[in-house]
């Protein structure tokens, strides 16, 4: 597919979707979200690719929606998308209009190379990690704009920096300096701008190389319907889990790449 808004390369086994609109600060489109999921998928079903990156081209990552396509919008627009699958084997919280990240079996990074705002938020939110350059700034913007805690932002920022932090980022919407969004959780790990790139590849190379994409597929799953369950659940399906991974090709790897002392060869199998 050719895409209008975004890039899609791969290589090393990581693929990297890149919003590209840098003049326009990566603002998010109708095109953009086609791209972005479509590539998402192309991504989910390569073999060939075991970790995928989204970042934003130029000075930021995504400054949040397109202010003209905003003037315009229609309120009946809000729920176009919902209830459009992803992967149907998963369960229905992730099946929303932007929730699909939790459901792609593969690690997702969000390499937030510059301002994150809005929508820009959420979409970092859905991802599994995010690393930031240090002069990244971030803000939910919504209630600046008279807006509510758009798309699920209500239910994921909370338990990634907890309640209260979560309260006040929405409603004042202030701007967040990458310092303090390290130091209340909102992203994983800091970087120079000129070490973000290197400093987040050399991360996923680890993870395609060294680690299990079938451990890293139930490890997801399983992270991410820990709310939707008690502690016995959890632990029935962990053992469940553990059954079958023990009859596994890529157990039988990782123990072997251990003892004999050399890189493993997994085949997420």
């Amino acid at each position: 597919m050719s895409y209008e808004h975004i890039l899609y390369e791969v290589s090393d086994r990581i693929a990297t979707i890149t919003l590209n609109r840098p003049d326009r600060m990566n603002a998010w489109t109708a095109i953009m979200e086609r791209d972005v999921r479509h590539a998402m998928e192309a991504a989910a079903n390569d073999d060939n690719v075991r970790v995928i990156v989204l970042t934003g081209a130029g000075r930021g990552f995504c400054a949040g929606a397109d202010m003209e396509a905003l003037k315009g919008i229609d309120p009946n627009e809000v729920r176009r998308g919902e209830n459009i699958p992803f992967d149907m084997n998963r369960r229905a919280d992730w099946q929303t209009r932007y929730a699909y990240y939790p459901a792609i079996k593969k690690p997702v990074i969000a390499m937030l190379n510059g301002a994150t705002a809005g929508i820009g938020l959420v979409h970092a939110l859905y991802c599994d990690l995010r690393f930031a350059a240090d002069s990244a700034v971030f803000t939910t913007a919504f209630a600046r704009r008279g807006l509510i805690a758009e798309h699920g932002i209500s239910w994921m920022l909370p338990r990634i920096v907890g309640h209260a932090n979560a309260l006040d980022l929405l409603m004042s919407a202030r701007r967040v300096p990458a310092a303090e969004a390290l130091r209340i959780g909102l992203v994983n790990r800091l970087s120079s701008p000129e070490k973000l790139r290197e400093e987040t590849y050399a991360y996923a190379r680890d993870l395609a190389d060294l680690v299990s994409p079938s451990a890293i597929a139930t490890i997801k799953r399983q992270v991410y319907d820990v709310p939707f369950q008690t502690l016995a659940e959890a632990t029935i399906d962990a053992n469940r889990e553990m059954q079958i991974a023990l009859k596994g090709n890529d157990f039988r790897e990782g123990v072997a790449s251990f003892v004999e002392k050399r890189p493993p060869r997994f085949t997420g199998t």
